[in-house]
């Protein structure tokens, strides 16, 4: 792999570049996930003229009423939203398996921004809806895995200095995610749901610029298509290993996913409802709700990083496998304390702000312990030749895991909410279990 001759901050200045890449096309992504449901819920599926001018709807939704029978407004989107960000992590694994082998990441990262640019801005017209999340879809899976799998690109075999790059690079997509919930969220809410489709339209543009400026520092290699099939190579790279190992632990991330995932799903409409958003007299939109977790993980990211190396230097740093199996735990703790919450609840009045930012904080803890780690593993084990498409692998669990997110949500308004939050409890326990039983053969295929 090459380097960037250039350093910023004791890494490649490419780094930089891939960062604020990523933090706006989060921006762009989380910005329309923080409207997507409310948007449905409060705009969209109450209106039968809106419904029924959205090309495609009328099929989708009698197809989904056929497999899970009557929906309420609040099922059918979140099965819409389960499909949506289900896809979105789905097309990772075709686009990184069409960058190996025939585009090269950075036109992969040219196509899939593009794609995206348009499917925002078609969101400005209702009948366009689906065509939109479709847009969407098919660009996030050209643009994630190519631009994730160059982070690696920038340093050589062995560096240590790869986690914490990884690290960075996650911040990167959640300080974007801060900030879209504030101004797309903001605009949709107050001005029109347009605009804040529109400014995450913009995001993904500005992104675009960001990253054109910044291929100059990143390796020529990214630029060419290294994984033609040739006789030799099941001889030089065994891959079934790795992505036996990667596999498993992709099965086992899809609990995870189904649970955190209940962010953008249930728990922003439990937040909207149930949550007093007044600070300081002020009055603020739900979806900022949104803003929580990444606020935390741009806060927590550094500080965590420090408590792993203090742990490594005392040699009892966890390794990645107990990591991930931390991540669920917390998962855990969150939806314990959701069942506390639900409780005081009952009563009819809405609740203080300080209850879903304690929620919201056990969850970035899990976060960061599982998902940036689960990156770094990915780049460091898969094959050289199949980087790419290895990532896509491991984000093709988030697929499943937002599909599973939106099926448990369409059950929500079915029971109550403290059965509904112990279900959750009871995956991630099931996720820590399935991590920590194989442990020891799992630590040693992915150091």
């Amino acid at each position: 792999m090459s380097s960037s001759q250039k350093e910023l901050f004791g890494h490649p200045i490419g780094l930089s570049y891939l960062f604020f890449t990523e933090m706006w096309e989060r921006f762009s992504y989380y910005g329309m996930r923080a409207l997507l449901v409310l948007y449905m819920t409060k705009y969209l599926l109450i209106d039968p003229s809106l419904t029924s001018s959205v090309i495609g709807f009328t099929g989708l939704s009698n197809f989904l009423t056929t497999l899970f029978g009557p929906l309420s407004n609040i099922g059918l989107s979140s099965q819409i939203y389960g499909l949506y960000t289900g896809f979105v992590y789905f097309t990772p694994f075709i686009g990184g398996w069409l960058a190996d082998r025939y585009l090269g990441k950075t036109n992969a990262v040219y196509t899939g921004a593009i794609l995206m640019a348009i499917g925002h801005f078609l969101m400005a017209f209702e009948s366009f809806f689906l065509i939109a999340l479709l847009f969407l879809i098919m660009g996030n899976g050209m643009f994630k895995p190519n631009l994730t799998a160059q982070v690696g690109t920038l340093y050589k075999p062995g560096d240590s200095r790869i986690d914490s790059a990884y690290t960075i690079y996650y911040m990167g997509v959640n300080l974007g995610a801060f900030f879209s919930p504030i101004v797309c969220g903001t605009l949709g809410q107050t001005v029109g749901w347009h605009y804040g489709f529109g400014a995450a339209g913009v995001g993904m543009l500005v992104g675009t610029v960001v990253y054109w400026m910044g291929t100059k520092h990143l390796p020529m290699e990214n630029q060419l298509v290294i994984a033609r099939p040739t006789e030799s190579d099941g001889k030089e790279e065994n891959w079934l290993r790795p992505f036996g190992v990667i596999a498993y632990l992709c099965f086992v991330n899809i609990l995870f996913w189904g649970v955190y995932e209940q962010q953008g799903n249930t728990l922003q409409v439990w937040a909207d409802e149930k949550t007093n958003w007044t600070i300081f007299g002020a009055s603020i939109p739900s979806s900022w709700f949104q803003s929580l977790n990444p606020m935390f993980i741009v806060l927590l990211a550094p500080l965590l990083s420090r408590f792993w190396r203090w742990q490594s230097s005392r040699k009892s740093e966890p390794n990645t496998v107990t990591k991930m199996a931390i991540g669920c735990t917390f998962m855990a703790i969150a939806y314990l304390l959701m069942i506390y919450v639900a409780g005081l609840a009952q009563g009819g009045d809405k609740l203080n702000l300080i209850w879903v930012t304690s929620v919201v904080l056990m969850f970035t803890i899990g976060e960061l312990y599982l998902s940036p780690i689960g990156q770094a593993m990915v780049s460091r084990v898969a094959p050289v030749r199949m980087v790419s498409m290895f990532m896509g692998v491991w984000f093709l669990s988030s697929f499943f895991g937002n599909y599973l997110a939106g099926f448990i949500g369409s059950y929500y308004d079915r029971m109550s909410n403290e059965s509904y939050f112990a279900i959750l409890v009871g995956m991630s326990l099931l996720g820590v279990a399935m991590f920590l039983l194989p442990r020891k053969k799992l630590a040693r295929w992915t150091s």
